[in-house]
């Protein structure tokens, strides 16, 4: 079976429309997703006890730890639950009954800069915009592009 020239033609601008199309859709939700965070983070940054760094990663502390600061390059023992800014739990190591361990230089950037903050035996709140989470990428279904998300984070050890 041969495929006519034009037939091709028309196939390939049908996908490059639609592709566009899909791209015109998203965007509405990723900007919003980006103004809900920024708006957040403004009003989030005058709460009391709210600390902002210079990358734009926000934290409170909920309970201070007597122990050591991690380095990027450490790995780390947590217990951790994500939320939406909705409020929507989309990851928790307490729902699975046990912590996490992992190595900082392999976890979003707002996690590397804010688990280095606290000591060993904190619990900290971390409010990490897009940019130093998934960014426009997103995560799976439960994260969308830009979007700012909330940590509760437990330091258990350092390894």
């Amino acid at each position: 079976m041969r495929i006519s020239p034009y037939l091709l033609v028309s196939l390939v601008i049908l996908l490059f429309c639609g592709l566009a199309l899909l791209t015109l859709t998203k965007s509405p939700s990723v900007e919003a997703n980006r103004a809900a965070g920024e708006t957040f983070l403004a009003n989030n940054a005058k709460q009391e006890g709210v600390k902002t760094t210079a990358s734009g990663l926000q934290y409170q502390i909920l309970t201070e730890g007597a122990g050591e600061h991690p380095v990027a390059t450490d790995k780390v023992t947590v217990h951790y639950q994500g939320s939406t800014l909705a409020g929507a739990i989309f990851d928790s190591s307490y729902n699975r009954g046990h912590p996490l361990t992992f190595s900082l230089a392999n976890v979003i950037p707002g996690w590397t800069e804010g688990l280095q903050l606290m000591r060993t035996g904190a619990k900290y709140r971390l409010f990490i915009p897009s940019e130093l989470a998934y960014g426009s990428q997103g995560a799976g279904a439960d994260i969308e592009p830009d979007a700012t998300l909330i940590f509760d984070v437990e330091l258990i050890r350092i390894h």
